[in-house]
């Protein structure tokens, strides 16, 4: 009688082990599920807002071009202005870009990351 209560308790175990590890997989399926959503999710909006920034800039430069071409007289005065003006900025990032530029990206990824961290510890602590 002894040995079947023990054979019934070990099998329950092993029952009780594989429910256990498919609950554990299900749940990390699902947390990578979750995560690869956050990061799709923010790429694609990233991603929106760069080419936002990027059109507004192009079409800002090319005001800028015509509105110099107006005032100068002269289509090529007012793009050659802004090329050199253009010029100017890519010498300027260029020569402070270890100091300067390299440092601020470096920091704000940074701060980014551990923004998304903090408020990913609030959801737990919300759920909690």
């Amino acid at each position: 009688m002894m040995r079947e209560d023990k054979e019934k308790s070990i099998e329950g175990l092993f029952e009780d082990a594989k429910d256990y590890i498919d609950t554990r997989v299900e749940y990390t399926r699902l947390y990578l599920v979750e995560k690869i959503s956050k990061i799709f999710a923010d790429i694609v909006t990233n991603a929106i807002v760069i080419i936002c920034f990027i059109l507004a800039f192009l079409f800002g430069t090319f005001t800028l071009a015509l509105f110099l071409s107006d005032v100068l007289g002269s289509h090529t005065r007012g793009f050659g202005c802004v090329a050199i003006l253009y010029i100017l900025v890519a010498l300027i990032v260029y020569a402070t870009k270890e100091k300067y530029i390299e440092k601020a990206i470096i920091n704000f990824t940074i701060r980014n990351y551990f923004n998304k961290l903090a408020d990913k510890d609030d959801e737990e602590e919300q759920k909690i």
